[in-house]
């Protein structure tokens, strides 16, 4: 017991985190013994952008206020999901919280983990893990070639258009969003006939974390296209947070323009 808070009382606040994208974060720049609570989500196969075996060895809370509470944090994360419910009865409970939005660009996401850092006494791990995210970035950008034209498309046609995180690495990675070119919108939907009347060169089909592919490609005219344009798998995790995540992600989207580009 001494020596569990002599660890406590070296390492940091106590942290829940409600957020499993700043769980992802915590996990590169906390000692685990600060971590007191993390997200359900990052305990979900469906959902975690965490190794399971990490995830699971960390209590994690449904979000509600009684189990974080229950915890004894010194700091509460949350995002912008979190129940309106939850975030008064904490506040009301005079629990400190950090609220963060949901980045947006590599540069938001890149401030956001500095935040974290500099909120558990983390700095100069915050700094590491912002360096190897972004020099995996510069090891992700094309050598040569034109970008090549490429739409990121999941369940019911949900594309991430111009303003995404999804899309600024889509071009840092070398290639062409074709999402503006569609008419549409920072997220929005893509009928089957436009993809159809106009496919890009690269198809990347949303999969869930058990590489199960969108029912959507089984459509006789999606289907179709396969024969002449590339339709790569794009796991779900990869859209959901930024953080450590870029880093897979940018390296998959490396790999699969150079596959194409050959």
């Amino acid at each position: 017991m001494l020596a569990l808070a002599l660890a406590a009382a070296t390492s940091g606040p106590r942290i829940v985190s409600l957020n499993p994208c700043v769980d992802a974060v915590l996990m590169q720049v906390a000692d685990p013994v600060q971590i007191a609570g993390i997200s359900h989500y990052s305990q979900d196969p469906e959902a975690t952008s965490i190794p399971l075996a990490l995830a699971r060895r960390f209590k994690a809370t449904s979000g509600t206020a009684e189990e974080v509470v229950a915890l004894a944090p010194d700091l509460v994360i949350t995002g912008s999901h979190v129940a309106p419910s939850t975030i008064n009865a904490l506040r009301r409970m005079h629990v400190r919280m950090l609220k963060l939005p949901v980045p947006e660009t590599i540069a938001e996401s890149d401030a956001q983990i500095r935040t974290i850092a500099a909120a558990i006494g983390h700095d100069a791990a915050g700094a590491a893990l912002v360096a190897r995210i972004d020099a995996a970035v510069a090891a992700a950008v094309p050598s040569h070639g034109p970008p090549v034209d490429a739409l990121i498309w999941q369940g019911g046609g949900l594309v991430p258009g111009s303003g995404t995180l999804a899309d600024e690495l889509l071009r840092r990675t070398g290639f062409r969003n074709l999402s503006a070119s569609y008419g549409l919108k920072k997220w929005d939907v893509l009928p089957v006939e436009y993809l159809v009347d106009r496919p890009p060169a690269v198809l990347l089909s949303v999969t869930k974390s058990r590489g199960q592919p969108d029912r959507m490609l089984s459509h006789p005219a999606v289907a179709a296209l396969a024969s002449h344009i590339a339709v790569r798998p794009y796991p779900f995790r990869l859209l959901q947070c930024a953080g450590p995540t870029i880093i897979t992600a940018v390296a998959q989207l490396a790999a699969i323009r150079a596959s194409v580009a050959r």
